[in-house]
C-alpha cells in the first residue's frame, strides 16, 4: 500500500513537471510560474479527489461528489499557485486560462488514473478467479484420490477376512494368527493412510507387513524381496500406492501357478525420476486374461496426482511372470 502510494505520487510530481516543460515550451509564462502553478493544479487534483475515490464506496455519490470537486481542485490549486508566485490574479485572464488547462490536463490525467484503476481491479478479479479455479481442482482432486484409495483398501481387507473365514473350521490356530497380523497391519495402515504423504520406506515396510499376510494363507509357495536404496526411501511417497500392485501380482501370477513363485520389488532413484519395479515369477500376462481393477485405480490416482508425468505399464519377464513399472517425478 506504501509503495503503491509512493509510486502514484511520484507519477503526479513527474507528470506535472512534464506539463510544466511543455507549456514552458509554447511560451506560456516562465518555466518557474509554470511549475509552481502545475504542481499545485495537479497535486490539488491528485490529492483530492483520489482521497474521495478511496473513501467513498458507492458509485453514483462518488461520481455526483467528483463532477464537484474536480473543477474545484483545478480553482483551489490556481489559486494556491498564485499565492505562491504572485501571478494570475482572478481578474486577470491567465488565470481562467489555467483554470482551462488544469481541466485539460487534469481530465487526461483523471482518465489515465481510472483507467489503471480498472486494469488493477481486473487484474485481482482475474488472479481471484484462477484461484478459486486451482481451489476447486484441489478440492476436486483430493475428493478423487480418496475415492480410489477407499475402493483400493476394501479389496485386500475383504480377501483376507475370505481367507480368515476359511481357515476358522480346518485350521484355527492359523486363521488366529492371520487375524493378528491384520490387526496389526491395520494398525499402522489407518495411520498412514489419514494423511496424503508418507515416504517410500514406509510403505515398504508396510508392503512386508502386507505379504507377512499373505504368507500365512501361502506358505512357502509365496516368496519375496524388496531393495531399495536409503536416498529412495527417504523420498514423500502417496499412501497405498504399491499395495496393488503388489496384491495384483500375487492374484494373478503366483497363485495360479503350480508351486507358486516369487515377488522382487526394486526401487531406484535416478535424476528426476523415482523407478520402483514389481516383478512376479507367476504365469505372465497372456495366461492372466486381465490386469484387474487394481492396475486401472493405480493408474486413475497417478493422473490425479501427477498428470502425465507419471506413469504405469507392464511388461512380460524372459524367464516368466510380470513386471509392472511405476514411473514417477521427483
Amino acid at each position: 500500500m506504501r509503495h503503491n502510494l509512493l509510486i502514484s505520487t511520484f507519477s503526479a510530481l513527474l507528470f506535472n513537471t512534464a506539463i510544466a516543460g511543455l507549456l514552458t515550451l509554447v511560451g506560456f509564462e516562465a518555466f518557474w510560474v509554470n511549475f509552481v502553478f502545475s504542481q499545485c493544479i495537479g497535486l490539488s487534483i491528485y490529492v483530492i479527489n483520489a482521497t474521495l475515490i478511496h473513501r467513498i464506496a458507492d458509485a453514483r455519490r462518488r461520481w455526483l461528489i467528483l463532477s464537484m470537486s474536480f473543477p474545484g481542485s483545478i480553482i483551489f490549486g490556481v489559486q494556491l499557485g498564485s499565492m505562491l508566485t504572485g501571478v494570475g490574479d482572478w481578474h486577470e485572464p491567465q488565470a481562467w486560462i489555467a483554470v482551462v488547462i488544469g481541466l485539460f490536463f487534469g481530465g487526461i490525467g483523471g482518465i489515465t488514473f481510472f483507467l489503471s484503476l480498472r486494469i488493477e481491479q481486473l487484474d485481482k478479479e482475474v488472479q481471484q478467479r484462477r484461484m478459486n479455479e486451482i481451489e476447486s481442482e484441489r478440492r476436486e482432486t483430493e475428493a478423487q484420490l480418496k475415492m480410489l484409495q477407499a475402493q483400493i483398501e476394501p479389496h485386500f481387507l475383504f480377501n483376507t477376512l475370505a481367507n480368515v473365514g476359511s481357515l476358522i473350521d480346518e485350521q484355527p490356530a492359523q486363521a488366529r494368527k492371520l487375524l493378528e497380523r491384520l490387526n496389526d497391519w491395520l494398525r499402522i495402515a489407518l495411520q498412514r493412510t489419514r494423511s496424503a504423504q508418507t515416504t517410500l520406506g514406509e510403505e515398504l515396510d508396510m508392503l512386508e507387513n502386507f505379504l507377512q499376510i499373505l504368507k500365512t494363507r501361502f506358505g512357502e509357495r509365496l516368496r519375496w524381496a524388496i531393495s531399495a536404496d536409503a536416498q529412495a526411501r527417504q523420498l514423500a511417497f502417496p499412501p497405498m500406492l504399491l499395495q496393488p500392485l503388489v496384491e495384483n501380482a500375487v492374484r494373478h501370477g503366483i497363485e495360479p501357478k503350480l508351486g507358486g513363485g516369487e515377488i522382487a520389488i526394486r526401487a531406484e532413484h535416478a535424476g528426476d525420476t523415482l523407478r520402483i519395479a514389481v516383478s512376479d515369477s507367476g504365469v505372465g500376462l497372456q495366461a492372466k486374461g486381465g490386469t484387474g481393477t487394481g492396475l486401472v485405480n493405480v493408474r486413475e490416482r497417478l493422473g490425479a496426482l501427477y498428470g502425465p508425468q507419471a506413469r504405469l505399464y507392464l511388461q512380460d519377464n524372459a524367464d516368466g511372470g510380470v513386471t509392472a513399472i511405476l514411473e514417477l517425478p521427483r
